[in-house]
């Protein structure tokens, strides 16, 4: 029996999604975990898995059409059963028109020296139990990728999941492939192989009229409920980021060889807030009716800007998180948002925003609350200026340092002026004395 495709329910509040587009045609093969289509809902805009792999035979729901959560909107004929699509009962099967193209993560992936592309697949113990390890879809699609078993591999995720970047970190340093299995065909056609990728839409023309889509709805949607909601203060403070700036020129390339993960700016000033969040609880917490909610953890929403909007997935307990682990996060977070692999619960329970408008060139920006948060910091751009420096003798000398403009948007309902400033002072203390280790 072909196995049905269901708009799966993304999160305990949601009812809905809207099929944005479907990345298979009726008649392409596909293969289970593989991305089949997008979705989006109030929550967030995602990649939807195949359930199994086979043919997609049907198409029961079209692109822009928003259908409950469990709605049959396709069905998939699995391998050996007659996979005719519905549009063409006299063609068992559409054969792509030109030669697929590689996908595009796959150029990014390091090659095991000893599993190329075309390699053949994992025994079938390796396979099934595979299936039964903590793992994503996308971890399982690299490890089939690459013949590796992940039972090879230690998982650094919560409950031993193995994440993205320990299964790259493996094929990195250059991990045995998992032994092939020669008593089973290998499959008709490399498993990265997809159809080529249409054509970006042209850009509207001056004087266009065109339907919002359904993130820009919801963005503006929360923009004006969260400015009706909180009394927006805001205040200004100069840092002088010189220190930082030198200890990352120093410290990226071997960050980067020892732990495979890019050094940003962003970790410093998450982690300078969040030990200022600790002093500060307040900032932390939140208006439910007449009372305050004071939150246990600490979980800061990172702003990320998309091509097709703004999403704040959330990194869950940064206070409980080293320097290396706020930048892995920061790092998972980012991606998972662009590949439109983040889930509901990656985007909700948020204590506490930073957004980032600098890395655009804006000296600073005056940033809304991110509901149902108290604050948001928002941080302009590293830019080299001559300022008034006094040494420890009391001398001053005019110098060239790295100066960077934080800005904290608060809700003055909950927060006076004093101790957002205070809060402030101590992020700003954090940074310019920073003397952690970033490992």
């Amino acid at each position: 029996m072909p196995t049905d495709i269901i708009m799966p329910q993304m999160g305990e509040s949601i009812v809905e999604g809207t099929i944005t587009k479907w990345l298979k045609q009726p008649g392409d093969k596909v293969q289970r975990d593989e991305p089949l289509f997008e979705i989006s809902t109030d929550k967030v805009d995602a990649e939807i898995p195949a359930p199994a792999s086979g043919v997609l035979q049907e198409i029961k729901i079209a692109e822009g059409t928003t259908v409950g959560v469990n709605t049959v909107v396709g069905t998939i004929a699995v391998d050996g059963e007659a996979a005719a699509p519905a549009k063409s009962s006299a063609v068992p099967t559409r054969q792509p028109s030109a030669k697929p193209s590689v996908e595009p993560l796959e150029q990014k992936l390091p090659t095991a020296p000893s599993a190329s592309v075309g390699a053949p697949p994992a025994p079938a113990q390796a396979a099934e139990a595979d299936e039964e390890t903590r793992s994503s879809p996308l971890v399982r699609k690299i490890a089939r990728e690459h013949g590796i078993s992940l039972s090879q591999i230690s998982g650094t995720g919560l409950g031993g999941r193995i994440t993205k970047q320990d299964i790259l970190s493996f094929i990195e340093r250059g991990a045995p492939a998992a032994p092939a299995d020669f008593s089973r065909p290998a499959p008709a056609a490399p498993l990265t192989a997809t159809p080529p990728a249409s054509a970006p839409a042209p850009a509207p023309y001056p004087g266009d009229l065109v339907p919002m889509s359904n993130m820009r709805k919801i963005i503006a949607k929360h923009m004006i409920e969260s400015r009706r909601t909180s009394a927006h203060v805001h205040c200004m403070y100069e840092v002088d980021f010189t220190r930082i700036v030198n200890l990352r020129n120093k410290q990226k390339s071997g960050f980067e060889q020892r732990h495979n993960v890019r050094l940003t700016m962003m970790p410093f000033f998450v982690r300078a807030a969040i030990i200022a969040l600790q002093q500060w609880p307040i900032i932390n917490a939140a208006i439910e009716g007449e009372n305050i909610r004071y939150h246990r953890n600490i979980n800061v929403g990172i702003a990320v800007a998309l091509d097709w909007g703004l999403i704040v997935p959330v990194l869950k307990n940064a206070g409980d998180l080293n320097f290396l682990g706020l930048q892995r996060g920061i790092t998972d977070l980012g991606e998972r948002a662009r590949t439109k692999k983040l889930k509901p619960e990656d985007v909700e329970g948020s204590t506490f925003t930073v957004t980032n408008p600098g890395q655009f060139g804006a000296v600073f920006g005056l940033p809304i609350i991110n509901q149902p948060n108290s604050a948001i910091m928002g941080v302009g751009g590293i830019t080299k200026m001559p300022l008034v420096v006094t040494d420890k003798d009391g001398n001053d000398s005019i110098a060239i340092r790295s100066v960077v403009h934080l800005t904290l948007g608060y809700d003055h309902r909950l927060i006076d002026g004093a101790v957002a400033d205070q809060f402030m002072a101590q992020v700003k203390k954090n940074l310019e004395n920073w003397n952690e280790d970033v490992g």
